[in-house]
């Protein structure tokens, strides 16, 4: 089995390269500068060429508050980009991997998110990640969509590394603590897509991590694991002001797919230390 991966060079791309690396599969593994999903031509010379079973879309446009104020990049990589993809698929016979996200939802639901509940998404970016779904599932019948929340990897899109660059210019921090999802680690969202697709499964799955948390106690838990004294004053969300609305409650449930694969997804803290050790050894 041939896998192709796309965002190559973002934090979950990486985390896929590694493992497969050590699993020693036979991949392709492509940045962005190597391939635009919005560019077909492009797509199409790269399947011709390595003729993937399997493709793993890493590649997503995640400036949330950046889309608010033009969603053109946003539509084009996480709604026509995927499109693009999907269309190959289904022409080639190929097998497709997508991630979406919570922001689909708009975080009124009183209670975890299941893949029954409908989405309405508040913002521009989380709107061009549900016209991607909807563009996939339109196009192929070979796929597997997780949605996921709050992911952070070994990388610098992501809430701790912002989190550590704010402690080295700020005396203290101000962290949200009304909005509430569940963070999610690269190496779980690698880990559980291969065994689904090892088992065969297709559809629409939420993947993250167990438990949820709001964007404060998140902040603690990091300190606290890295021992860092710095104080953290909760605010609420509207105190920033940012051009896009985020949903309040968006964590979503993973029993669907914890019961399909027979496994336990840990709670959020559990892979939080895991990371935090295996990054700076604390």
């Amino acid at each position: 089995m041939k896998i192709l991966i796309t965002g190559a060079k973002g934090q979950l791309g990486k985390e896929f390269v590694k493992k497969l690396e050590h699993k020693k599969k036979k991949f392709l593994a492509l940045g962005h500068a190597e391939l635009d999903i919005t560019d077909l031509e492009k797509i199409i010379e790269v399947f011709e060429s390595f003729k993937p079973d399997i493709v793993i879309n890493c590649s997503a446009y995640n400036l949330v508050d950046k889309a608010e104020e033009d969603n053109t990049p946003a539509i084009k990589v996480n709604a026509l980009g995927v499109r693009n993809l999907a269309f190959m698929c289904k022409k080639k016979g190929a097998f497709l991997v997508h991630y979406s996200t919570d922001y689909v939802f708009d975080g009124e639901k009183e209670g975890l998110y299941n893949e029954e509940d409908t989405p309405n998404p508040l913002n521009e970016y989380g709107k061009s990640k549900l016209l991607g779904e909807k563009f996939l599932r339109e196009e192929t019948d070979k796929y597997l969509i997780f949605r996921t929340s709050w992911v952070y990897g070994e990388g610098k899109q992501n809430f701790i590394y912002k989190l550590l660059q704010w402690t080295e210019t700020q005396e203290y921090l101000k962290i949200a603590c009304d909005e509430f999802s569940v963070p999610t680690y690269t190496g779980r969202i690698v880990e559980i897509t291969l065994k689904a697709l090892e088992e065969g499964l297709t559809g629409l799955y939420h993947l993250v991590n167990s438990e949820y948390a709001s964007r404060y106690e998140w902040a603690k838990e990091v300190f606290k694991l890295k021992g860092i004294k710095k104080f953290i004053y909760p605010v609420p969300r509207s105190y920033f002001n940012l051009p896009a609305k985020r949903p309040k409650f968006s964590a979503m449930n993973n029993e669907k797919l914890s019961r399909i694969l027979a496994i336990e997804i840990p709670p959020w803290q559990e892979d939080l230390t895991y990371f935090i050790k295996k990054c700076w050894g604390s």
